[in-house]
């Protein structure tokens, strides 16, 4: 699950799924596996991507406006990628498993792609309600349910 800001090519045996927040994020995918010719969003993206064609997969936007509306409740902007991919696995899966995820012992997220002592700021900047997201997560697991 990545938006074009945080693409990465994959192995043949692994799915891409596109999460877009915005139109040009669905006319990126299109360039990144034909001609290359967006290279900037709000921020520079890959030119070309290189995924499976076949394995290529696009968050459906009304999936994402649920997610916001009935489990975050317009808590933050829009709710993390992370809470997206709980979600879809939810639905999904018949079993979901969940470790390594949210805040640490002191309240502080981390993106597993940074490697700087600022990584924590993702849970200052407003983006996203982390406090909200791991009370979601708590009740989940207390339910049973991951």
């Amino acid at each position: 699950f990545m938006y074009p800001e945080s693409a990465k090519n994959l192995a043949a045996n692994v799915s891409f799924v596109l999460v877009p927040f915005k139109t040009l994020d669905l006319l990126w995918i299109t360039s990144a596996l034909s001609t290359g010719q967006i290279r900037f969003t709000y921020a520079p993206v890959k030119q070309f991507l290189r995924v499976d064609k076949d394995k290529v997969q696009i968050f459906n936007p009304a999936f994402f406006k649920y997610i916001h509306d009935r489990w975050t409740r317009h808590h933050g902007r829009y709710p993390s990628t992370g809470m997206l991919v709980l979600f879809f696995a939810l639905h999904v899966c018949g079993e979901v498993n969940v470790f390594g995820f949210g805040a640490d012992s002191r309240g502080n997220w981390h993106h597993y792609w940074e490697q700087n002592r600022h990584s924590g700021e993702f849970r200052k900047t407003g983006v996203h309600d982390a406090d909200y997201e791991a009370q979601i997560i708590d009740k989940l697991a207390k339910a049973g349910k991951i």
